[in-house]
């Protein structure tokens, strides 16, 4: 039976970090193994497909309805390296382990008198789904972890978040109020060790069940099924009678060094512009593609006025949303004689800085 509560404070926006970029799909009715696909797609697009969300799984099957194959390569693919992540795609920035956890393998997360411990993912427990309209939804039937996921998304949104100490106190109180058992409760974290061919956070999984198996122990690429729901499964890499999806995102890193005025005139030539950040949200999509870049820094859309003494974007559009490095887009920098243009750094904190507008960088463009 499920249980609702309307609770603001833990409605999570349907765009978020990842949700927001738009990935086109594209199947490419070749066969290749799973580093060939990926270098076709990062040559022709921007790389093998990123799946971020339920709506991106809707239109990447839509595109591939009429393929007469029974497997694809998609982006996914093992490494050494556990990570944690929300079912949601909700950055991790709050965890709130039980003394000694997470402690072991197990991948899945309870909560448990409010603290959280790690299980295995096949135990069954009773979950916390969240839904949009509704809010928490307490629901009274134990599953195992891929069962209460599956059933979160077909009936709400998905499983629980927990984004910082406030919202984990209000998910304990309507624990307490609901769960008259006191049974440790599913929520949205776990963890693996799968990575995105484009380095993208993104934590959706979509696998069949009883995927990944690892069958062999030398299945560490992705598949999603042509047929069916097209869940996922992990294959071996090597197997070149393939084909693949590829996809295509609104801002794309360009791995050639070149100085800031040839970046400006390649994005317009071949895309639409250098990219203008105007916001956080941008900025996020700009983090989730400079790792890609070759180079420590790579170029924006942003060039200073010594006329004006001012910063602005290509676009026409002023500098209101700021990422500035310290003592980088200061007056006094900006006195200096040298032209100067923005660039983005492609590590540690992706704070703007300011270069020499004849230094050569990789550049983002935009496709919009």
């Amino acid at each position: 039976m499920a249980q609702t509560l309307y609770f603001p404070l833990l409605l999570i926006a349907l765009c978020s970090i990842s949700e927001c970029v738009q990935h086109h799909y594209y199947y490419i009715n070749e066969g290749k193994n799973w580093t060939e696909a990926q270098r076709y797609c990062r040559e022709k697009y921007t790389d093998l497909a990123t799946i971020d969300n339920m709506n991106d799984m809707i239109r990447l099957k839509k595109s591939v309805n009429d393929a007469p194959v029974e497997n694809m390569w998609i982006g996914p693919r093992r490494t050494n390296v556990y990570k944690w992540h929300w079912s949601s795609g909700d950055p991790v920035l709050f965890l709130n382990w039980t003394s000694g956890e997470p402690a072991g393998t197990n991948e899945c997360t309870v909560m448990n008198n409010g603290q959280w411990d790690n299980e295995a993912c096949n135990n069954t427990r009773v979950f916390i789904c969240y839904n949009m309209g509704r809010g928490l939804v307490f629901v009274d039937q134990e599953m195992n972890w891929r069962a209460a996921q599956s059933y979160c998304r077909q009936n709400h949104i998905d499983l629980v978040s927990v984004r910082n100490q406030n919202e984990s106190q209000q998910l304990e109180n309507f624990i307490k109020d609901k769960n008259s058992r006191g049974s440790p409760v599913w929520i949205g974290l776990f963890r693996d060790t799968w990575q995105w061919s484009d380095q993208s956070n993104s934590s959706f999984r979509y696998w069949y069940t009883g995927e990944p198996n690892n069958a062999g122990n030398n299945e560490k690429c992705t598949v999603i099924g042509a047929y069916s729901q097209r869940g996922w499964a992990d294959v071996a890499c090597d197997d070149r009678r393939i084909p693949f999806v590829c996809h295509d995102d609104k801002l794309i890193v360009i791995q050639q060094n070149l100085s800031w005025s040839e970046a400006l005139r390649y994005c317009r030539q071949n895309h639409v512009d250098l990219v203008s950040v105007q916001s956080v949200e941008m900025q996020r999509r700009v983090m989730n593609v400079v790792k890609l870049a070759s180079t420590n820094a790579v170029w924006l859309g942003l060039r200073y006025s010594h006329i004006f003494g001012i910063w602005y974007w290509v676009s026409g559009e002023t500098v209101c949303y700021q990422k500035w490095a310290p003592k980088y887009g200061t007056s006094e920098e900006d006195c200096e004689p040298t032209v100067r243009s923005g660039a983005v750094q492609s590590g540690g904190n992706w704070h703007w800085i300011s270069r020499p507008e004849t230094d050569r960088l990789n550049f983002i463009c935009r496709n919009y």
